[in-house]
């Protein structure tokens, strides 16, 4: 409780002597809250006997109940007004706090985790630690406090009835730690498995029209159907486990509060205690015993809570990359790989383990043109995202002007590197912003000039919206050449001096490649250019090309020179060419 209690205030950011406040009043409500139902002793002794002095008692008495009734309604004014500021406040910041996380997190990381775990963490998890955060508590101090209130002073009225509700609490507290451990394996367990619901369900949807050209719809999704019931099975679990302790404490409560009422009675019998002392302690246990029969119950809040407060934990406690000191500063934009071995980090579920750089060593002068050529997962790719610190090598060094990259701010290497791959990413919103992204206070003449430069102007001023027309989710609503050519148009307007290009017109139509192609030309005019080809006949005039195999560096030189070699390259360009003459 007390871990949790410090996690939670760890969450709570500014909120947080914010929330510490409303617990001290929520003590002061609960106590008041204990005495009140207290005053119902000398209330029934009053009413049950009377004398000449009583309606003055009972006049006193209501006083000090209604003062408390007021005192009670205050505390409870302020504590619902700081919960629901807290409860406010507090998303906002977490959001924003895992937000900046998500910037800091190494893309490698950030890669190994699916979109529904994401999902999950920034938005359901948020919501679940906020919205019990300002409560939960709250909830459990009155639980607990205004009873305990209550008893301490039943032993100034009645010793032996306070002795006896006192006993009922040691019974209670192993079958509550039971239920604790069982109730929080069980919910990290679902959580675990709506996590994969979620993931699942955004692959069927964003891949659905594949699905259905495989007949892959329906009870046919395996995948996302063996999620589905995995999520039953461990909910249907969870619920199982908590169920029975949690009715052998309302059963405990119960039978508890059923002696302490028969031993009351034998008390009033044998004439050892008074009638009215028995109502008024009979009034008070009915009053309690629903609440404290259901305080298990309140487990299952501690233990969504404790749960969320895990997986937002698990991504705050990532560590970015270092940066070495002291900072680099760039002038010049020649790329060096020094020794670079480079293996990616155990993931059971990531297909790209295996896949890694042995000794790669290579200059790329400023304003020249270098091609990676090479087989599927020879490490080209790998090559062009450790150039942007997807992560670090093992070791080694890459550099960027003589300057270690790792003595870079990541937000300043990527002011000087541009990249546009084969899969282009455009956010649902206009065609200006998309572009605008580049360079956010760009002016709309400087939007448009680079969609004219990006050979992209003239499709979309004939689209019914021009450059406001929203594209769709990643861009669906345009064709794969129109959003090739608007990444592109962003990347010139970045201007970045570096560009990275994994050859953006592989997967392109012969009209949308010519287009394509024009606008890459104007893109890397005067830049320091990496291109991954695998079509190599578009490299042919590559200042250098680097040929690739298993993650060596086994070739160089210009397209003439590894011809005359007559080696990898060499096979690798006449079977392209003889694949050119196929006839099907």
């Amino acid at each position: 409780m007390i871990s949790l209690y410090q996690r939670m205030m760890r969450v709570a950011g500014s909120t947080a002597p914010l929330l510490r406040a409303s617990m001290f009043i929520t003590i002061a409500s609960a106590i008041v809250q204990g005495i009140m139902f207290a005053m119902l002793y000398p209330l029934f002794h009053e009413l049950i006997y009377p004398d000449e002095n009583s309606i003055r008692r009972l006049v006193i008495l209501g006083g000090i109940l209604v003062g408390l009734v007021l005192i009670d309604a205050a505390l409870r004014f302020i504590i619902n007004r700081s919960d629901w500021e807290s409860y406010i406040v507090a998303g906002h910041e977490l959001r924003i706090k895992l937000g900046e996380q998500l910037r800091r997190i190494p893309l490698e990381d950030l890669n190994d985790r699916r979109v529904g775990e994401l999902n999950v963490a920034l938005s359901g998890h948020v919501d679940y630690v906020v919205m019990v955060l300002s409560g939960l508590y709250n909830i459990v101090l009155y639980t607990i406090i205004a009873p305990v209130t209550t008893l301490l002073i039943t032993l100034f009225v009645d010793w032996r009835l306070a002795l006896a509700l006192g006993l009922i609490f040691p019974f209670v507290i192993p079958l509550y730690r039971r239920i604790r451990v069982l109730s929080a394996y069980g919910f990290r367990a679902s959580g675990e498995a709506h996590e994969t619901v979620t993931s699942n369900l955004i692959e069927y949807a964003q891949g659905l029209g594949v699905l259905r050209a495989t007949r892959q719809v329906g009870p046919q999704s395996v995948r996302l159907q063996d999620s589905l019931e995995n999520l039953r099975q461990k909910q249907s679990t969870a619920q199982n486990w908590k169920t029975i302790p949690g009715l052998m404490i309302a059963t405990v409560v119960q039978v508890g509060i059923l002696i302490v009422t028969l031993l009351g009675l034998l008390w009033v019998v044998g004439g050892s205690l008074d009638v009215a002392i028995m109502l008024a302690l009979f009034a008070i246990m009915v009053r309690y015993s629903e609440t404290l029969a259901m305080f298990a119950n309140m487990t299952t809040m501690f233990d969504i809570m404790e749960t969320a407060l895990e997986r937002i934990d698990e991504l705050l406690d990532i560590e970015p990359l270092p940066i070495n000191q002291p900072h680099g500063n760039i002038e010049r934009f020649d790329i060096t790989f020094d020794e670079v071995d480079f293996e990616y980090a155990a993931d059971d579920d990531s297909s790209l383990d295996g896949q890694v750089l042995h000794d790669v060593s290579f200059n790329l002068p400023e304003r020249s043109l270098t091609a990676l050529v090479g087989s599927s997962g020879s490490g080209k790719t790998t090559i062009t995202k450790l150039i942007t610190r997807y992560a670090d090598p093992q070791k080694g060094a890459i550099k960027i002007g003589g300057v270690d990259i790792r003595s870079l701010e990541q937000k300043e290497l990527m002011r000087h590197v541009s990249v546009v791959f084969q899969d282009v990413y455009l956010f649902d919103d206009s065609i200006r912003d998309n572009i605008r992204m580049a360079k956010l206070d760009a002016t709309d003449a400087e939007v448009e000039a680079a969609a004219t430069a990006a050979n992209c102007h003239e499709f979309i001023t004939r689209l019914p919206d021009g450059y406001d027309t929203t594209v769709g989710e990643i861009g669906g609503s345009l064709s794969g050449g129109e959003r090739q050519r608007i990444s592109i148009a962003r990347a010139i307007l970045k201007g970045a001096p570096i560009v990275l290009l994994d050859e953006p017109t592989s997967a392109l139509d012969t009209e949308s490649e010519v287009a394509v192609q024009r606008a890459i030309d104007k893109l890397v005019e005067d830049k320091t250019v990496v291109v991954i080809a695998h079509r190599l006949s578009t490299v042919v005039a590559a200042d250098t090309i680097l040929v690739l195999d298993d993650g060596r560096l086994v070739e160089r030189g210009t397209h003439d020179a590894l011809m005359a070699e007559n080696g990898r390259y060499a096979a690798m360009w006449n079977a392209q060419q003889q694949a050119r003459r196929w006839k099907v």
